[in-house]
């Protein structure tokens, strides 16, 4: 055994990925890893091959949350044996950072996204000062940083001078999907033409409001199914009864990724049409695009750089001109004329190139290098 890594979050384990993908490979290279983050009472049970901790707090959002979160991850490293930390998002770090220094043991950076750019935080000047200020203390200090994609590992770069290594979030090459979901459960046929937009943030700006009222302008025989959580569902659910669309848009509660895949597998189209209002949105690559690609269904997505540049170059799909319900509509017609048939070879060439299974090298490298530290 090489070692024990403690890898940090504050979600509750179950969604994520990435982390979850880092994990298994870390694990499979001979460490001993423990994973912590919280528990909500939505929680589901976890069964993974390495260890996992989860922590029951008072408070379960807010100012009061991460001071609680971050306090809670602290005295868990102070009481427990390391060798390397892993700290996921800037809102892990500090107790991270506390207890390397005081542990004289390395410390990883895994930053999943340009934190002070997030758009929760652009109307809380105190909120984001205080971030500023933890990032700004620290970040220029660490020798370890991975990011999610090469745009925001240069918005880094151009704040404190050192570029982190990318480390994209890209699904296992050998994972397989099991059977697709049955379409009459929606009252759907195989002659339908199924669109999907996937995964946890169905949140404002994400291009799902314009989506709905495209839909009303759409043959019937076009169907969406929108799969996870947001804040802008409330507002989809209500516009979707006001334009008499239930029949032809319908909602999935989130579910386990393996599970979700299903839905996906089941569609003709993925979506990911991201607004660019912000820089995180701007810079985005998300995690969707590679599902898709994995389960053999093209993308239409917006023209944002790292989206293009992923939709473009492997030729796995198509981008809107705008984000207005008529050029939604033209572009998802066009879609449906080209058939899946047309991106079949692109997207299986496109599945073998981009996964998990090269995009970790890196990572396991600088792993190697600590160990031979030791």
């Amino acid at each position: 055994m090489k070692g024990r890594i403690i890898v940090s979050v504050t979600n509750d384990l179950a969604n994520d990925q990435r982390v979850h993908k880092m994990c298994t490979s870390l694990e499979a290279e001979g460490w001993s890893v423990c994973l912590l983050g919280r528990r909500l009472t939505t929680s589901l049970p976890l069964e993974r091959s390495y260890d996992i901790k989860r922590l029951k707090l008072w408070f379960n959002k807010g100012a009061f949350f991460y001071a609680e979160m971050n306090i809670r991850i602290l005295f868990f490293l102070l009481r427990s044996k390391f060798n390397v930390l892993h700290s996921n998002d800037l809102d892990t770090l500090l107790p991270n950072y506390i207890a390397s220094r005081l542990k004289s043991t390395p410390l990883i950076y895994d930053t999943h996204e340009y934190f002070l750019g997030v758009p929760e935080i652009q109307h809380k000047p105190l909120v984001k000062w205080v971030w500023k200020r933890i990032e700004s203390a620290i970040f220029p200090r660490l020798k370890y940083v991975f990011t999610v994609n090469q745009s925001i590992a240069k918005l880094y770069e151009k704040d404190y001078g050192s570029k982190p290594l990318v480390i994209r979030n890209i699904p296992f090459q050998g994972s397989t999907v099991s059977n697709a979901e049955e379409r009459a459960q929606f009252g759907w046929t195989n002659s339908d033409f199924i669109l999907i937009n996937q995964g946890t943030g169905i949140n404002i700006d994400r291009g799902m409001e314009e989506f709905v009222l495209a839909m009303a302008q759409l043959p019937k025989e076009i169907k969406l199914l929108l799969v996870g959580k947001g804040d802008i569902l409330a507002e989809l659910k209500q516009g979707v009864l006001n334009a008499n669309l239930s029949k032809r848009v319908q909602f999935v509660e989130p579910i386990p990724y393996h599970q979700m895949l299903r839905f996906t597998a089941m569609a003709d189209v993925g979506l990911s049409l991201d607004k660019d209002t912000n820089i995180n949105y701007r810079y985005s690559l998300p995690n969707k695009l590679f599902d898709y690609i994995r389960v053999g269904i093209p993308i239409l997505a917006s023209n944002l750089v790292e989206v293009a540049q992923v939709v473009l170059e492997k030729k796995v799909g198509r981008l809107i001109e705008s984000h207005s319900p008529e050029d939604i509509s033209k572009a998802v017609l066009k879609m449906r004329e080209e058939g899946k048939e047309k991106y079949k070879e692109t997207l299986f060439m496109a599945s073998k190139d981009l996964c998990w299974e090269k995009e970790v090298i890196p990572m396991i490298s600088v792993y190697e290098h600590l160990d031979s530290l030791k």
